[in-house]
């Protein structure tokens, strides 16, 4: 058997960060992954370069049943502590748009910096191991044997991209021993359609733009690309997390430009140019010769194009699902934050046990947030186990 302070399973943001935090703090710690290597996801977000903070984190940009749940350690481990750390290793990194941070190398140095931070504070990693069960007094068991601790921490993620190792691990022990949990859904994910939608859609494939996607009063204007399937991009990953199963969402296909005014006013100046011409002007091509009829200005009643204009600046759709976990960026919903401490991440009723990371539910938008939200809350648990 072997003994430690505190036990992290999970070697992603979430885990590693918090072994940091404890080892720093003199803690004998041990983090045990089942993959043969740390940070699978860390690897390959941002596209291989790692979007791993956001200079705008607020509380507000992250969805939960408790919405105010994550401020306590968002306040306590912020991007500026994160950005610090990576200055201090030394890694060139870049900011993109909306307050997006990316290193201009790899994404293997963030995973490198945390190893290197995990050597220095004096933390075992234990890659490689396959926990097989966890019994009551947190005692893990491996395909390498034993461990114990008093305390232990599950930061083990999500089921988003089962592809890189993802499972319901850290639910079902959080289950086992007695935490509650909230509904878990695919987030950060691409939309799916059936029927005239999609008969649209599919013929488009590829094609991209920047649209204002809505779900009720929340709306992100990013750039949306349309799939075989439906459409995907920044701004429909964005609104995902934000849709219900059976409600709507509006895409704004030319946000900010005013179409029925622009027709009516082309229907003026140009009555004998074609709907689709007047529309090749403001939309892709592609897109235009689909929305706009091939019929002259002239001819279309003003009811007509304001239909027309209507299904550009508001083009109401249903959903009919998602692509699922296997193109999710992230799982919403998770552990109930109604059983867990905001300041340590530590179960109320359960001692010594800890959840962190994309297991609680806590979800933040597109660009670096999830990443924040892994640093801030491992760091925060870290302070306690």
């Amino acid at each position: 058997m072997r003994t430690y302070d505190a036990l992290i399973i999970g070697a992603g943001a979430a885990g590693l960060m918090c072994a940091i935090s404890a080892g720093r703090r003199g803690r004998k710690v041990a983090v045990i992954e089942h993959l043969d290597h740390p940070g699978a996801k860390i690897l390959i977000s941002g596209g291989g370069r790692c979007n791993f903070t956001n200079r705008e984190v607020v509380p507000e940009r992250f969805l939960s049943a408790n919405p105010a749940f994550c401020r306590s350690a968002l306040a306590r481990f912020t991007s500026g502590d994160f950005i610090d750390m990576v200055d201090a290793h030394g890694i060139a990194w870049h900011e993109k748009t909306l307050g997006q941070l990316f290193c201009d190398g790899s994404a293997r140095q963030i995973v490198a910096m945390l190893m290197a931070e995990c050597r220095d504070a004096g933390v075992e990693v234990c890659l490689g191991h396959r926990v097989t069960d966890v019994a009551a007094g947190f005692v893990v068991s491996t395909d390498h044997g034993p461990f114990t601790a008093p305390s232990l921490v599950l930061a083990a993620g999500g089921l988003a991209i089962p592809k890189m190792g993802a499972t319901g691990f850290a639910l079902e022990v959080a289950r086992r021993f007695g935490l509650g949990l909230a509904p878990t859904r695919p987030a950060l994910v691409p939309l799916t359609f059936q029927g005239e939608a999609l008969e649209i859609m599919r013929p488009l494939s590829g094609l991209s733009l920047e649209v204002a996607a809505s779900h009720g009063r929340t709306s992100f204007r990013e750039g949306m690309v349309f799939t075989h399937r439906g459409v995907s991009g920044p701004a429909v990953l964005q609104i995902s997390s934000y849709w219900v199963p059976g409600s709507e969402i509006a895409l704004d296909l030319v946000p900010g430009v005013d179409v029925l005014a622009a027709l009516l006013a082309a229907k003026r100046a140009r009555p004998k140019a074609q709907v689709a011409t007047i529309l090749g002007g403001m939309l892709p091509a592609r897109l235009a010769d689909v929305l706009g009829p091939k019929r002259g200005m002239a001819d279309m009643p003003d009811k007509d194009l304001a239909r027309i204009a209507a299904g550009i600046n508001a083009w109401t759709l249903t959903p009919s699902g998602t692509e699922g976990y296997a193109k999710a960026e992230v799982m919403a919903g998770g552990v109930d934050t109604a059983g867990l401490s905001s300041r340590s991440m530590e179960a109320r009723a359960v001692p010594g046990l800890f959840v962190v990371g994309e297991a609680v539910d806590v979800t933040g938008w597109l660009g670096g947030y999830n990443f924040q939200w892994a640093w801030a809350s491992g760091w925060a648990a870290g302070l306690a186990v």
